[in-house]
């Protein structure tokens, strides 16, 4: 009888060893990396419906949404060879505070010296049909399959703005080559960024609002809807690719 018993837990023993006996040890939690983003107007926090600003031409005017879709990240490691990030797209909303931080993940164990970002939907997902998520043509920041995604967006209202509600509206989108918006963006790291297994590091940056209206000066008196893709939607992209800033890191 004891014989019996002995022979079922050494089999029992046999099975369980041959079936974990391939099986790696856990690695621990996979590497990604945390983006932070505050939103300014100037040097000033970009505080919607309340605070009035001056923008380049000397008008005054408030901001009541400020939305932009960043995806297509990639890192740039010490050594000069750039690692290309699983596909991922993000809306940042700054009425949604939690849309502020985004987390990459799938970071390779390495270090780097820049991260690269396209501001953005990229001309396929323009063209893939109906998408879920930050892609969701609910979020609003979609117009038809033929122009696509709006790529960034402020709005609000300016003394300046000739009309009875003296509201602005800046929808820039267009993925088509002639009418185009996409803007990729390369930021150096202020020190090399160490990711190791388990780690989450940390990047601050801030989007300025600013960069909106120069260097090639937007004025109320000239712009007041951005709606279509366009002239306009090029002049303005061709400001904001410019309003990201490195303010501080962790690793």
């Amino acid at each position: 009888m004891i014989l019996r018993i002995f022979a079922s837990y050494a089999c029992w023993f046999l099975v369980i060893t041959t079936l974990f006996a391939g099986v790696p040890p856990d690695p621990g939690p996979v590497p990604s990396l945390q983006l932070s983003f505050t939103h300014l107007m100037g040097q000033q926090p970009l505080v919607r419906n309340q605070a009035t600003y001056t923008n380049a031409s000397g008008e005054t005017f408030t901001i009541s949404r400020f939305r932009y879709f960043l995806s297509n990240f990639s890192l740039e490691t010490t050594n000069g060879s750039v690692v290309t990030l699983p596909p991922a797209y993000f809306l940042v909303d700054d009425a949604i505070d939690s849309s502020k931080n985004i987390r990459l993940d799938s970071i390779p164990a390495g270090k780097y010296k820049s991260i690269r970002f396209l501001i953005g939907v990229d001309s396929i997902r323009n063209v893939s049909g109906v998408q879920s998520g930050a892609l969701a043509v609910e979020t609003g920041m979609f117009w038809t399959w033929n122009s696509g995604y709006i790529m960034a967006q402020i709005e609000g209202h300016s003394p300046a703005v000739n009309t009875p509600m003296q509201e602005f509206l800046f929808h820039c989108g267009g993925y088509k080559s002639k009418d185009g918006v996409l803007k990729y963006v390369t930021l150096p790291l202020p020190e090399p960024l160490t990711v190791s297994t388990g780690s989450q590091p940390r990047i601050n940056l801030t989007a300025n609002v600013e960069k909106w209206f120069l260097p090639d000066t937007v004025s109320f008196k000239k712009i007041t809807v951005i709606m279509a893709p366009g002239v306009k939607a090029r002049q303005v992209a061709g400001n904001y690719q410019h309003m990201f800033n490195i303010t501080g890191m962790s690793n």
